[in-house]
Protein backbone atom coordinates (compact mmCIF):
# COMPACT_ATOMS: atom_id res chain seq x y z
CA UNK A 1 0.00 0.00 0.00
CA UNK A 2 1.01 3.93 -0.71
CA UNK A 3 0.67 7.14 0.98
CA UNK A 4 1.41 11.12 0.63
CA UNK A 5 3.12 12.29 3.50
CA UNK A 6 0.03 14.53 4.41
CA UNK A 7 -2.54 11.83 4.19
CA UNK A 8 0.21 9.61 6.67
CA UNK A 9 0.53 12.47 8.84
CA UNK A 10 -3.27 12.78 9.01
CA UNK A 11 -3.57 9.35 9.70
CA UNK A 12 -0.69 8.07 11.28
CA UNK A 13 -2.15 6.22 14.05
CA UNK A 14 -4.55 4.22 11.69
CA UNK A 15 -0.90 3.14 9.36
CA UNK A 16 0.82 2.48 12.34
CA UNK A 17 -1.65 -0.42 13.51
CA UNK A 18 -1.55 -1.07 9.62
CA UNK A 19 2.27 -1.98 9.90
CA UNK A 20 1.92 -3.66 13.23
CA UNK A 21 -0.89 -5.91 11.81
CA UNK A 22 2.35 -6.71 9.08
CA UNK A 23 1.89 -4.63 6.32
CA UNK A 24 4.07 -2.45 4.34
CA UNK A 25 2.81 1.35 3.58
CA UNK A 26 5.14 3.31 0.95
CA UNK A 27 4.91 7.01 1.78
CA UNK A 28 5.36 8.90 -1.73
CA UNK A 29 6.03 12.65 -2.09
CA UNK A 30 4.98 14.18 -5.42
CA UNK A 31 4.67 10.66 -6.55
CA UNK A 32 7.73 9.39 -5.48
CA UNK A 33 8.27 6.89 -3.16
CA UNK A 34 10.79 8.55 -0.58
CA UNK A 35 10.02 6.03 2.24
CA UNK A 36 8.75 2.73 3.41
CA UNK A 37 7.44 1.70 6.62
CA UNK A 38 7.90 -1.99 7.77
CA UNK A 39 7.17 -3.73 10.43
CA UNK A 40 9.43 -3.95 13.35
CA UNK A 41 12.11 -6.43 13.15
CA UNK A 42 10.94 -7.26 9.58
CA UNK A 43 14.32 -7.87 8.39
CA UNK A 44 14.07 -4.76 6.14
CA UNK A 45 16.90 -1.63 6.30
CA UNK A 46 17.88 -3.48 9.83
CA UNK A 47 21.51 -3.69 9.55
CA UNK A 48 23.44 -1.51 7.15
CA UNK A 49 25.21 -4.91 6.24
CA UNK A 50 21.67 -5.75 4.46
CA UNK A 51 22.60 -3.48 1.49
CA UNK A 52 25.99 -4.38 1.41
CA UNK A 53 24.96 -8.00 1.55
CA UNK A 54 22.47 -7.68 -1.60
CA UNK A 55 25.12 -5.63 -4.18
CA UNK A 56 27.78 -8.30 -3.18
CA UNK A 57 25.13 -11.47 -3.93
CA UNK A 58 24.39 -9.88 -7.14
CA UNK A 59 27.58 -9.04 -7.99
CA UNK A 60 27.60 -5.44 -8.47
CA UNK A 61 30.16 -5.13 -5.54
CA UNK A 62 33.04 -7.55 -5.14
CA UNK A 63 35.04 -8.22 -1.39
CA UNK A 64 38.36 -6.50 -1.04
CA UNK A 65 41.20 -8.92 -1.61
CA UNK A 66 43.14 -7.79 1.39
CA UNK A 67 41.65 -7.12 5.00
CA UNK A 68 42.55 -4.25 6.98
CA UNK A 69 42.77 -0.59 6.21
CA UNK A 70 44.26 0.43 3.12
CA UNK A 71 45.27 4.05 4.35
CA UNK A 72 47.23 2.65 7.56
CA UNK A 73 50.52 3.60 5.73
CA UNK A 74 49.28 6.71 4.32
CA UNK A 75 51.51 9.52 6.32
CA UNK A 76 49.37 11.92 8.49
CA UNK A 77 49.67 14.90 6.99
CA UNK A 78 48.47 18.27 9.08
CA UNK A 79 48.73 21.66 6.74
CA UNK A 80 48.67 25.09 8.08
CA UNK A 81 44.65 26.40 9.01
CA UNK A 82 43.82 28.64 5.67
CA UNK A 83 46.51 26.40 3.10
CA UNK A 84 44.00 25.09 1.20
CA UNK A 85 41.78 28.51 0.53
CA UNK A 86 45.27 29.85 -0.25
CA UNK A 87 45.99 26.77 -2.82
CA UNK A 88 42.77 27.69 -4.39
CA UNK A 89 43.21 31.08 -4.98
CA UNK A 90 46.45 31.19 -6.23
CA UNK A 91 44.97 28.26 -8.45
CA UNK A 92 42.62 31.05 -9.96
CA UNK A 93 44.75 33.47 -10.19
CA UNK A 94 43.70 35.43 -7.31
CA UNK A 95 46.39 35.17 -4.81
Amino acid sequence: MSTGIRELKDNLSAYIRRVEAGERVSVTAHGRVVAELVPAGSGAGRTRGGRWDELMATGVLHAPEEAGDPFEDWPDIRLPRGTAAALIDSDRGEA
